[in-house]
């Protein structure tokens, strides 16, 4: 019976928790996935649950332990940690941005390029650029997925054919 009672209450906070979910990753895909592992991982430790407590406390809890666990796993996955005897990958001289004129040069072609385009190419390329994902410019320019995916590429490939000399 205990079985019965902690699905049902699992089920009943599913839609809190997918929210919350949300905010932690602000991600509908990766927050459907926080759902599913912490929902998972709960089922798992149904034995664990102490029942006359905070179901729903629990559940946040498990949810953001698997965030947090996560996230660090991502971040020690992107830390590089040169071992080479004399450090030559941290000596190495770093480029610190637009210092030359060339590469503003680029930057102001690339700009004018993009900016001759006619608006239906500029504006799902700059959301492109600007970190929107396609799903995301599909929705608030109200535009099919597969248009706006052929829409920056042709803004793409038109890069590439007008800055080939910049190469």
């Amino acid at each position: 019976m205990k079985s019965v009672s902690f699905r049902k209450d699992l089920v009943g906070v599913q839609d809190e928790l997918l929210r919350f979910a949300y905010k932690l990753t602000t991600d509908r895909e990766e927050a459907n996935d926080l759902l599913q592992e912490t929902s998972l991982k709960a089922l798992d430790n149904e034995d664990k649950y102490m029942p006359d407590t905070n179901f729903k406390g629990w559940m946040y809890t498990i949810m953001r332990n698997i965030f947090i666990n996560n996230y660090r796993k991502v971040v020690r996955d992107q830390t590089f940690v040169d071992r080479t005897d004399n450090l030559y990958h941290l000596n190495l001289p770093q480029d610190t941005g637009f210092e030359s004129t060339e590469k503003a040069y680029d930057l102001k072609e690339m700009h004018r390029v993009v900016n001759s385009l006619p608006k239906e190419y500029r504006v799902p390329f700059a959301m492109h650029v600007s970190g929107f994902k396609y799903r995301e410019i599909a929705e608030k320019l109200n535009l099919p997925l597969g248009t706006i995916k052929s829409r920056i590429f042709f803004t793409r490939q038109k890069l590439q054919e007008e800055l080939k000399d910049f190469r």
